[in-house]
């Protein structure tokens, strides 16, 4: 070999003796064949086999067979983000003609894609009250609706449905089941073990933990449906980094300390807040007086550290003054870091049935790593000026 082909192409190395507890980042766009037969017969890898980058390298597998242990899922797929991932599941089972229903609870987002994007291509949506009954809920699925989508709890508000006796009406009628399961996490909650088909999961929060990666995840149990979603991945070029896949997975060996560490600070905050002012103000499905408690206690775990708080409209002004103050905590979107954030929000416009006590200013509070003493100064405030 020449000097200029051995720096393209330096020699091999032995690995004997090296055992890492880490995983390595494999990077590729091209991925080389040992001949011609191979690489004009790479489709026959399938849709897990080692064909082209985008498909993913060790590195992206590592990441997708831990979700899968963690879901007890037959496959997962990786994306971009929590959003991506849920749109994934909505283009690859909705067609022209076909109904979805969504929660009023759900991620914004979902309800901003529903109306704009699949509306124009003549996919309908319908909204549903997540305080409704499951049969409530099953009269709305005609012979349109082909999936429904819940989120349990509610993005902000906390609401909570009954996943099982709502499988069992959707698929009785042919109706498949997407699930949203960031706030609790496969550690809290495994939705596929209660029936349903597609579970979500925003990797940007508890799995990535630190703030720095954006990343989400589809998990399923049926094959068929795997290999449906990874087609479509694939036509519209769809993948992530590697180098994000390491930042998830180190994530991953400390969210159970930090998820149960967040967990524990958060009960405590949100029980001293109810008794302060008025448990009907704080939301969390782990209080026992949540009207959504015991679905909760039924099928979870545990809770995560994440909940709200609903201002009177007459604290407003000082609340906000307070938020603004806080020295702790941090003011932005997601959750699940290793920062304590404060996110001040109005529901109602976003809602279809909106409830008179969420009309204002209702504050949704994520728990980090910091002390509680200094936590609880910044909220302490805050109560002080409801």
């Amino acid at each position: 070999m020449q000097d200029q082909t051995v720096c393209v192409s330096p020699p091999a190395i032995s690995e004997d003796g090296y055992v890492s507890l880490t995983t390595p980042v494999h990077r590729a766009s091209t991925i080389a064949f040992p001949d011609v037969a191979s690489y004009a017969n790479r489709a026959e890898r399938g849709p897990d086999g080692y064909s082209y980058g985008l498909g993913g390298t060790p590195t992206t597998k590592q990441l997708e067979a831990t979700i899968s242990a963690l879901e007890e899922a037959n496959g997962t797929l990786l994306l971009a983000s929590g959003q991506a991932a849920i749109m994934l599941v909505f283009l690859s089972v909705l067609k022209p003609g076909d109904t979805i229903l969504i929660p009023d609870c759900a991620y914004p987002p979902v309800r901003s894609f529903c109306k704009s994007f699949l509306a124009e291509r003549g996919i309908g949506h319908r909204v549903y009250n997540p305080d409704w009954s499951a049969a409530e809920i099953g009269d709305l699925m005609d012979a349109t609706v082909k999936l429904l989508w819940v989120e349990t709890p509610g993005s902000t508000t906390m609401e909570m449905v009954d996943v099982a006796a709502l499988v069992a009406i959707a698929h009785a009628k042919g109706v498949l089941v997407g699930c949203d399961n960031t706030w609790a996490t496969p550690l809290n909650y495994k939705p596929l073990a209660h029936g349903v088909d597609f579970v979500v999961e925003a990797l940007t929060k508890y799995a990535g933990g630190h703030s720095d990666v954006l990343m989400g995840s589809v998990s399923l149990r049926d094959d068929g449906w795997y290999r449906t979603l990874r087609a479509t991945m694939g036509m519209m070029g769809l993948g992530v980094s590697p180098d994000d896949c390491v930042l998830v997975l180190r994530g991953l060996e400390t969210m159970p300390l930090r998820l149960r560490h967040a967990e524990k600070t958060a009960l405590v905050f949100a029980r001293r807040i109810a008794e302060t002012i008025s448990p009907q103000l704080v939301l969390h499905p782990a209080l026992p007086h949540s009207p959504s408690h015991a679905l909760w206690a039924r099928d979870f775990v545990g809770a995560s550290g994440v909940f709200s708080i609903v201002i009177p409209e007459k604290s407003e002004p000082a609340v906000i003054e307070q938020i603004n103050a806080a020295k702790t905590f941090s003011i932005g979107a997601s959750w699940g870091g290793t920062h304590s954030l404060l996110a001040p929000m109005s529901v109602a416009s976003d809602r279809s049935f909106p409830k008179l006590e969420h009309g204002g200013t209702i504050l949704r509070i994520s728990i980090g790593l910091e002390d509680p003493v200094d936590l609880w100064a910044d909220i302490g405030a805050i109560i002080k000026a409801i």
